[in-house]
């Protein structure tokens, strides 16, 4: 994989950003539906914010990418929209602007085990700033703890079974760029338009990994039969066959409610990373046009 400039970085993170959200997944916030505390605009606005970060991102170290994209999203959005995202983004930028003869995974691994203590420092600071739910409240190297003194890497390792986002950083990115991008991948070569194969992306991770934001907030008896239903959404088409789509569109009422308890937003930032590899290293930043022709 050849070395990406900074524009082309930035450009491929909001992309990413920008498709995931535009595509209906299931209880997710789409064009169609928003949450009480963020609607769709929300997160458009967070998808423009973080190109100046990821812009330099091959650059700087990747604490520093992920603190300034998380300030930036601050700048335009109250909630926190975009946090697993900007997590996921990170190490994937960098990696994206070294480049390496055996690919984006193997760059990812390289960044990955260069990840320093002050990157932990800056990224627990950059976590505090968003105040997801449920995060690091159980362990001596949780992110309330100020004093750091592991690497990023090791921070995630600490949460890698409570968390699919800190599981990616000891597993160099094992669903986003090995499930999920080739899922994206596979979807689009089969003549898929864009929104269906972000969707049956989003479906086939969702059915082989537990939503880890559902599991924080509901349990994980709760998360593993989400995981269940998407299953069978697959097994009747997906959104590519009637039966499919009906099964999907019963999915989506279930997972919906006031408090947003079942929303699977851990695999839709899953998807964002996917989305970021099928542009960069998949080569499609260069035929964007082609793309939002076959939304």
């Amino acid at each position: 994989m050849n070395p990406r400039g900074g524009i082309e970085i930035a450009w491929a993170a909001q992309l990413a950003c920008v498709f995931e959200v535009n595509a209906e997944k299931p209880g997710n916030v789409t064009r169609r539906a928003n949450f009480r505390d963020a609607r769709f605009e929300d997160f458009l606005a967070s998808a423009v914010a973080v190109g100046p970060a990821f812009q330099d991102a091959a650059r700087a170290a990747v604490g520093e990418t992920i603190l300034r994209a998380v300030r930036d999203t601050r700048r335009f959005v109250r909630t926190n929209t975009n946090l697993g995202v900007i997590l996921l983004l990170g190490p994937l930028a960098k990696a994206a602007g070294q480049g390496g003869p055996e690919g984006l995974r193997a760059a990812v691994a390289h960044v990955l085990n260069g990840l320093t203590v002050e990157d932990a420092r800056k990224t627990y600071e950059a976590i505090r700033l968003s105040a997801p739910s449920g995060l690091g409240q159980v362990e001596r190297h949780g992110v309330h703890v100020r004093d750091v003194d592991v690497t990023l890497r090791q921070a995630m390792d600490l949460a890698r079974g409570r968390d699919s986002v800190a599981r990616e950083y000891v597993t160099d990115f094992e669903i986003s760029l090995g499930l999920g991008y080739g899922t994206l991948r596979q979807s689009w070569a089969e003549g898929c338009t864009l929104s269906d194969s972000v969707v049956q992306t989003f479906l086939t991770v969702l059915a082989e990994v537990p939503d880890t934001l559902i599991a924080r907030k509901k349990g994980q008896a709760a998360a593993e039969e989400v995981s269940r239903r998407a299953a069978e959404v697959l097994a009747a088409g997906g959104c590519l066959s009637k039966g499919g789509r009906d099964e999907l569109a019963r999915l989506d009422c279930d997972l919906r409610d006031e408090s947003h308890v079942l929303n699977p937003g851990t695999t839709a930032d899953l998807v964002a990373a996917s989305l970021f590899a099928f542009l960069t290293e998949g080569g499609m930043l260069e035929s964007v046009p082609d793309l939002v022709a076959r939304w």
